[in-house]
This record gives C-alpha cells, structure tokens and sequence, in this order.
C-alpha cells in the first residue's frame, strides 16, 4: 500500500547524521557544508516507486552537482525482513542505477526517526543554512501512470533554492513504500 510523505514542516533545521555508506566509508552531514543546498533522499533498493524514478534521480544528481546541489541518499529499511535492503543489495543499486552521491545505511533507522521520514522515496532539501525548504515529491509521475519521469517539482525547487529565491509552488507529498521499521 502506497504511503505519504510525512510533511515535514518547513523551516525545520536539518537533523544532523553521521552513517556509514555501502562500503563501511562514514559519511556526516558536516561533509556538506559548503554546498548551497543539501538534498538528503530516503530510497531503498526493492520499492517500485523507488525503481520507477531512480535512472532519472541519478541524471538529475550529476546534473546539480555542478550547480552546488549536494545529495545524499539513505536507506533504512529493516535488514531483518529486507535483506536486500542492506549494504550489499545497496552496493549492486548503486552501481545499476548510476548514483554518484553517497548511499548511506541507517541501521537503527534514528535517522530516518529524526526526519520523519515515512516512504520511500521521500525528499527534504535545505538551503545553505540548512534550514528545510522543500519536502515532498519528486513529480508527478508513479509506477503504471502515463506521466514521465522528469524529477520536474525537484528541479523546480532546486533552481529556486540555488537561485536563493523563495519556493513558491505547491509542494505535494512524496507517495512510495512505506519505511520497513523494525519491531520494537
């Protein structure tokens, strides 16, 4: 069952993450901090929301890298009953899919707990002071539509942000796979 975005408010300041990525390398939010912007992306590898977008996600992360758009995607998907979700599953997507960005795992999922994050994909990108200025979806486009992926609400909300200028658009919710949370 398809699961929303959580919103989370703007203007909330970026939680902070220190994570290790596939290979074992850790990965903080400090290594950001001279980026304009910061888009950090909760993916996994087994989601078909995910799967749907992830060829245009990846183009679109080499092509705003250049303008100063630093991304960071994280997985967080309990292991236990996911096991492809975890680094070596993460290791074989990254490589499929292109991404050039860090893909961080987030074992104990307190990091995908400290954004809110509910689904996979969900977006939250922040200005250069780290404050939150857009959350949600990535377009319109869902598995089975007609509506080509085009990453066209993300661009729209990067340029603005790298342009330093207000979001002033409607931001929808991001709708994917749920977070596998681990049973407590």
């Amino acid at each position: 069952m398809a699961t929303e975005s959580n919103m989370l408010p703007l203007g909330t300041k970026a939680p902070t993450f220190r994570l290790p990525d596939y290979r074992g390398r850790i990965v903080s939010i400090d290594d950001f901090a001279a980026a304009p912007a910061l888009l950090v992306a909760f993916i996994c590898n087994h989601c078909p929301y995910v799967k749907h977008i992830r060829n245009e996600f990846a183009r679109f992360a080499r092509e705003y890298h250049p303008r100063g758009l630093a991304v960071v995607a994280i997985a967080a998907n309990d292991t236990e009953t996911h096991p492809q979700d975890g680094p070596q599953g993460m290791a074989e997507e990254a490589e499929a899919a292109g991404y050039t960005f860090p893909y961080l795992f987030d074992e104990t999922q307190k990091v995908a707990r400290a954004y809110q994050a509910a689904c996979t994909p969900d977006f939250f990108l922040f200005d250069r002071a780290r404050t939150l200025v857009y959350r949600g979806q990535f377009d319109a486009s869902r598995p089975g539509s007609d509506i080509p992926v085009t990453g066209a609400d993300m661009r729209k909300a990067c340029d603005a942000v790298l342009a330093d200028k207000p979001i002033t658009f409607e931001q929808r919710p991001s709708i994917g796979c749920s977070i596998k949370w681990k049973k407590t």
